[in-house]
């Protein structure tokens, strides 16, 4: 079942888009070479427990995973991509990560997620993130009231392949509102003109992901991580949208 949201459930999920998209703001700029990533993870706690909000994955257990999630961030280095288990790892030169985080406040929910390269990147890596924020960008662009969720799908899709990379369409967005994962789902990939009619209301999470080399994944042994199959480099980019009669809205952006 899809819910359309009013004008004021919109403006109070844009209460938790701001929180996210400035708590993912301050991890991105702390994120530097020699630091744990743990440290992310207990800032983003604490970040978290004081504005009195609630984390989506804590307790998180999906079919797919091996549950439950007991953390508030998914952070995802290097070829890792998705729903990145964080362990101990101390950033190294070069090293990619992706911050992924979802939050309630007031009983609604925002998601976003960020990537970035510490140190001194290696231009393919600055070339596979740019590849997402454009996508991202396009996607949101698609997002408008009359369209098609195929319309946001294509223009990933058309971008990714500028770009040079091919799309898997296992994970990609998805509803969201009132809970993190609510229908529909939003591929990275699609035809435009296809699928549900897109309505003042809806409230998407967009989110392209790429893989450097391939359009493969796998799983970690620890049953949440989600690498590319060959072993090359990811990036993930993410915002929280409501389309609205004027277009679309990002509810995450700072």
């Amino acid at each position: 079942m899809i819910e359309l949201k009013s004008a004021a459930e919109i403006e109070k999920m844009a209460v938790a888009g701001r929180f996210v998209g400035e708590l993912l703001r301050e991890l991105k700029a702390t994120a530097a070479v020699g630091l744990d990533v743990m440290e992310l993870e207990h800032t983003a706690r604490a970040r978290i427990a004081a504005r009195g909000a609630e984390s989506c994955y804590w307790d998180y257990a999906p079919s797919f995973g091996n549950g439950p999630f007991r953390n508030v961030l998914c952070l995802s280095v290097n070829d890792a991509v998705l729903h990145g288990l964080p362990r101990p790892h101390v950033l190294a030169e070069g090293d990619l990560l992706s911050i992924d985080m979802a939050v309630g406040i007031g009983g609604w929910v925002a998601d976003a997620a960020v990537s970035v390269v510490v140190g001194r990147p290696d231009p393919a890596d600055l070339h596979l993130i740019e590849a997402t924020e454009v996508a991202l960008e396009a996607g949101i662009a698609a997002a408008r009231p009359g369209g098609h969720l195929g319309d946001i799908s294509a223009a990933i899709g058309a971008v990714a392949r500028r770009y040079g990379y091919g799309v898997n369409v296992e994970f990609g967005g998805h509803g969201l509102g009132r809970t993190m994962h609510e229908a529909p789902h939003v591929p990275n990939d699609g035809r435009a003109g296809r699928g549900m009619l897109l309505e003042p209301g809806l409230t998407i999470a967009i989110e392209p992901w790429l893989c450097a080399t391939t359009d493969k994944i796998m799983f970690d042994g620890d049953g949440w991580t989600i690498r590319s199959a060959d072993g090359s480099r990811t990036a993930h980019s993410e915002h929280t949208v409501a389309i609205t009669a004027a277009g679309p809205r990002v509810l995450t952006r700072v």
